[in-house]
């Protein structure tokens, strides 16, 4: 994704409207202005801005000429933000896109978390998290190349829909953290 890119993106009610076509497929402005308790003049508006940087397109065949269908374009949009750290036009569209970004995968955790699963399903879902690892930066990066490389084969697996299968989202946040030296090793605490 280019700087050009990022500015278009980054704005929470293009992020939603994005997030919603490409977890549940295709709607129009008046659904997805129901959906978010948005004016439709405001989503169409935010629509076509996506389109005109290709992040949705509309779907051909579909709809009239007063209500047309959106989806989420097949392409795939990567991220790397070093390559806007020394922009500071980017800075902004930047923050507001990670922020988003976080903000959405909260919610489908609480939403995950809230709702009645029956068992099978409740027991199948996982919330984890491993802190206790130390890696290198390429340690890191094989990481989280070998788990994306598993998402893939699962997606190629997943073939058709049946009806004991069911969407699922997968979330994986893995960086590095500053370590925190321990009290008693601490430089900064004053003498006495």
């Amino acid at each position: 994704m280019d700087a050009r890119s990022l500015r278009a993106l980054a704005h929470p009610l293009r992020m939603r409207i994005l997030e919603l076509l490409r977890l549940d497929g295709p709607d129009t402005a008046t659904g997805l202005s129901r959906r978010l308790g948005e004016n439709t003049g405001t989503v169409s508006w935010h629509l076509r801005h996506l389109a005109d940087h290709d992040f949705i397109e509309e779907e051909a065949g579909r709809g009239t000429r007063r209500e047309r269908w959106w989806r989420a374009a097949a392409v795939s949009h990567q991220l790397n933000t070093t390559d806007f750290r020394d922009d500071p036009d980017a800075r902004g569209p930047l923050s507001v896109y990670v922020h988003e970004i976080v903000q959405q995968h909260f919610h489908r955790v609480a939403g995950y978390l809230a709702e009645d699963w029956a068992p099978e399903w409740r027991d199948a879902g996982e919330i984890a998290q491993w802190s206790d690892l130390r890696l290198t930066p390429d340690q890191l990066a094989a990481l989280n190349r070998e788990v994306a490389d598993v998402v893939e084969r699962y997606r190629a697996a997943s073939g058709q829909p049946a009806p004991e299968n069911r969407p699922v989202v997968v979330q994986l946040q893995s960086f590095p953290r500053e370590e925190r030296t321990p009290r008693e090793e601490r430089t900064d605490r004053p003498d006495r």
